[in-house]
């Protein structure tokens, strides 16, 4: 997988400065934390691995917490993007968690692609406290956050919701509010869902054309202009002709995702078997020592 952290240029919203907070410096959190410190925010940061936090403060001249809890002291918003539930209740949660240092009234934003019930059962924890808890899982993967190009699903109140919107305006494009807490969770993984079908169709596709000897790159920019057309096709169809891998959203990270839709779908009763056979799909991926290839690697299964 290709590194990038450096974030490119882009014009922000004007808010006023306010001291934020940013857990978790991955791939997505490392840009979507410094385009919050170029908009003009007083940011902290904080990651397990320290060396992390180290390089983000030298480039962008924040602060940096030993702990969440210490991260946390005074900040008004506190923005989070880990791994999984057991991830985000590690940083949230415990004498030396998040919301241990956060003050009255502050808003807890979580980016990490989780599950309803953890975003449900962290809302009533905070509550209790009188801090405001908003799910935001996003869409865009790491050029979005790169590039603050992200689309950022909500759930929550909506006098909440319209305090931290600006704010977290300063790496996306689009930030919508879908409905009560849980609901952002829900719609991200309606997005999965979408793509996990695309990128199967789009890998079967490309692979027919290439066993019937058709020239599949001049195939996709034909297609592409049709009805056929898709972020997948337009942003990865070339590269799965070439059969380039080393980069994007990895195979490991898409089936935790669609792992949270199995589990809900087993909850509310909803069928998606296409869904369910792509997943194993990609757990051949996996097998194939593609963990960390992007998610178009789908087509490695069919040459």
């Amino acid at each position: 997988m290709t590194n990038q952290t450096s974030i490119q240029p882009r014009q922000y919203n004007t808010t006023a400065p306010l001291k934020v907070t940013f857990l978790g410096l991955g791939v997505m959190g490392f840009p979507m934390a410094g385009h919050l410190a170029r908009a003009g925010h007083h940011v902290t940061v904080f990651n397990r691995s320290a060396s992390k936090a180290q390089a983000w403060a030298k480039e962008f001249g924040g602060q940096q917490g030993a702990t969440p809890k210490e991260a946390c002291k005074d900040a008004e918003i506190v923005f989070c993007c880990v791994g999984n539930d057991e991830d985000l209740r590690s940083v949230v949660l415990g004498d030396q968690g998040a919301l241990a240092g956060m003050k009255p009234g502050a808003f807890f934003v979580d980016h990490t692609t989780a599950s309803a019930l953890v975003a449900r059962e962290l809302h009533a924890i905070a509550a209790k406290q009188d801090v405001a808890f908003v799910d935001a899982p996003v869409s865009g993967g790491q050029a979005g956050a790169v590039n603050g190009a992200l689309t950022i699903m909500c759930g929550g109140d909506e006098a909440i919701f319209d305090k931290i919107k600006p704010i977290a305006m300063s790496y996306a494009r689009a930030v919508t509010l879908i409905g009560e807490i849980g609901s952002g969770q829900l719609a991200k993984m309606v997005n999965q869902i979408c793509i996990a079908g695309l990128i199967q169709g789009l890998s079967e596709g490309i692979a027919f054309g290439q066993a019937a000897n058709i020239d599949m790159n001049v195939v996709l920019d034909v297609i592409s202009k049709g009805a056929a057309q898709s972020w997948q096709m337009e942003n990865r169809g070339a590269t799965m002709v070439q059969g380039k891998f080393d980069f994007g959203f990895a195979v490991d990270w898409m089936r935790k995702d669609l792992s949270l839709v199995l589990d809900e779908s087993r909850r509310n009763g909803a069928r998606v078997p296409v869904t369910a056979l792509v997943d194993q799909f990609y757990a051949d991926v996996q097998k194939m020592g593609g963990a960390r290839w992007d998610t178009s690697s789908l087509i490695k299964r069919l040459s």
